[in-house]
């Protein structure tokens, strides 16, 4: 039996912020999959100490962004989920970046100059991301107070964020 081919991210990453036509399908539109039911629990270290598990943030409609210090849409984007962040916030609205790389040097200094406030979690071995699919970088996916996958958004293109912000603020009103 031969091995799957594992994808390289960073190469994938590079191809769709070279190609901005080339990558519309994927990342133009925010394509969201058909995924729905439970959202995978997890716990995973909290850059600075700590952990987080995501059946604790039950209540809470929770964004997790999938990013990695070499991908240019992931800098691009950060800074304006921190905006998200800081709005919704307030209204019961966790995010949680969950970076994908073993180097907290790089992450250190990816933060340095591309600082936020919500909370970065390092999934060293990729064992979430491969919970939720993620095949590229970003990979964003929205869960509902109760639990349940709601969305899950491929890649970032500007202007993306706005839709971000209108999937966060439509859960937050449910209840």
């Amino acid at each position: 039996m031969t091995d799957t081919p594992r994808i390289d991210r960073r190469k994938l990453c590079s191809l769709l912020a070279a190609a901005p036509l080339a990558a519309a399908p994927i990342s133009g539109a925010l394509a969201r999959s058909a995924q729905s039911g439970p959202a995978p629990d997890f716990t995973l270290p909290v850059r600075g100490g700590g952990s987080k598990t995501l059946s604790e943030l039950r209540g809470d409609v929770v964004m997790l962004n999938f990013w990695a210090t070499w991908c240019p849409p992931c800098r691009q984007e950060m800074p304006l989920l921190d905006q998200i962040y800081q709005r919704f916030q307030r209204l019961g609205f966790t995010l949680l970046g969950v970076n994908v790389e073993q180097e907290n040097r790089l992450i250190d200094r990816f933060l340095a100059e591309v600082p936020v406030s919500f909370p970065i979690l390092l999934d060293t071995q990729e064992e979430v991301g491969a919970l939720y699919g993620v095949a590229a970088m970003p990979t964003t996916i929205l869960v509902d107070r109760s639990g349940q996958l709601r969305d899950h958004f491929f890649g970032y293109r500007p202007g993306d964020e706005q839709k971000y912000q209108d999937a966060v603020r439509a859960l937050v009103r449910e209840r």
